[in-house]
């Protein structure tokens, strides 16, 4: 059997050691998902992290240079499918005979994208929850660079669809529904126990079916009584999302 080239066989020993420089840098995204997932990110050491995906440290280093880097690396993988794929749907939402109305389109399309499995599935949503409810300022600066801009294209879409709703209602509502997208990724299982399992937000078929018609009436009901509160001038940042 005649030997390779010895070009080749280089070339060939590139090519695998790529191969395994990136499966080892997957299972590294893989084990800091998890961990995060579950402890938040002040609660995990970059030694437990490579401890898990069977990896060192000097790896870890490598592609991601910090704990911080990979923070960011995790959120990055998802986060921007799940931007881009919102961005996606709210094209295609429109007013048209045989479709959902609009504010229904509008709230599917904000929040289908990150509580189905597409995009990290309930893993990725655990993380999402944890770093949201850390509340540091890098986790704050991660959702604005990867979200506040899809996230202020359906601000917009709601004002177009709502064109009589003040925008300190609209804030608000928005607000509402942060609220309720967090909680459900977060996941603590408080409504399981007070329902006997009736109420499941972990299944996102049954979160997203209630979820959708609740919050487009709650954007359709009237504006609220101010009391004397100003209105439209009010700004609130409600897109971190």
């Amino acid at each position: 059997m005649s030997a390779l080239p010895l070009e080749d066989v280089g070339e060939d020993a590139a090519i695998t050691g790529d191969a395994r420089g990136e499966a080892t840098r997957q299972r590294i995204l893989d084990a800091a998902e998890k961990l995060f997932s579950e402890h938040g990110s002040n609660g995990v050491s970059l030694r437990a992290i490579t401890a898990e995906a069977g990896a060192n440290s000097a790896a870890a280093n490598y592609h991601f240079g910090s704990k911080t880097g990979l923070l960011e690396a995790v959120f990055a993988r998802h986060a921007t499918g799940i931007a881009e794929e919102r961005d996606a749907m709210l094209r295609t939402c429109k007013a048209a005979p045989g479709r959902p109305p609009l504010l229904e389109q509008i709230v599917r399309a904000f929040l289908e994208p990150g509580m189905r499995g597409q995009h990290g599935g309930t893993g990725f949503a655990r993380f999402r929850g944890r770093l949201l409810a850390e509340n540091t300022e890098h986790t704050r600066d991660l959702y604005a660079r990867y979200f506040n801009a899809s996230t202020g294209h359906f601000v917009a879409a709601l004002k177009t669809a709502l064109p009589d709703l003040p925008a300190h209602d609209l804030h608000w509502r928005f607000h509402v529904l942060l609220g309720a997208m967090v909680y459900t990724l977060a996941n603590p299982g408080r409504i399981q126990i007070l329902t006997d399992g009736a109420c499941d937000p972990s299944d996102p078929d049954q979160a997203l079916d209630n979820l959708v018609p609740m919050l487009a009436q709650m954007f359709r009901n009237p504006a609220m009584p101010m009391n004397g509160t100003p209105d439209s001038n009010t700004k609130i940042s409600t897109t971190q999302a």
